[in-house]
């Protein structure tokens, strides 16, 4: 089972997508706080994290930059999603993530482009060293 650390500071779309994403056959651990996003990893180990950009106090494109910066935490795919963008606004801005998505949107998308940056995320090469 994929585990998907969920980050938004809305709880009711935290909620909601926690629901969603649990009934697609995800385990997810949910944060309405960006402070605590790297404790989260530690302990949770995520295959994926979708964050909110607009935080509070903390921006969401700055944390994907410092996951991304990061040895352990760089190969973890992100999915930025955010009410405040729109999809068009990302083809140029790369703050690291992996895809982008811009709220309101459909659930059934959200479980696509998810589907779709871990499948991608399995079908590269693994190497066995002798």
């Amino acid at each position: 089972m994929k585990k998907i650390l969920v980050v938004d500071d809305d709880i009711e779309v935290l909620e909601t997508i926690q629901l969603i994403l649990e009934i697609g056959g995800f385990k997810v651990s949910a944060l309405n706080d960006g402070e605590e996003v790297f404790n989260r990893i530690e302990t949770f180990n995520p295959d994926l994290i979708l964050l909110d950009i607009s935080l509070g106090h903390i921006d969401g494109r700055i944390l994907c930059e410092q996951l991304k910066s990061i040895e352990s935490t760089s190969k973890i795919p992100i999915l930025l999603i955010s009410g405040l963008y729109e999809a068009k606004d990302f083809t140029t801005l790369n703050y690291g993530q992996d895809d982008f998505l811009s709220k309101p949107f459909q659930m059934d998308v959200l479980l696509k482009k998810i589907t779709k940056i871990l499948s991608l995320e399995e079908s590269e090469p693994s190497f066995l060293l002798n």
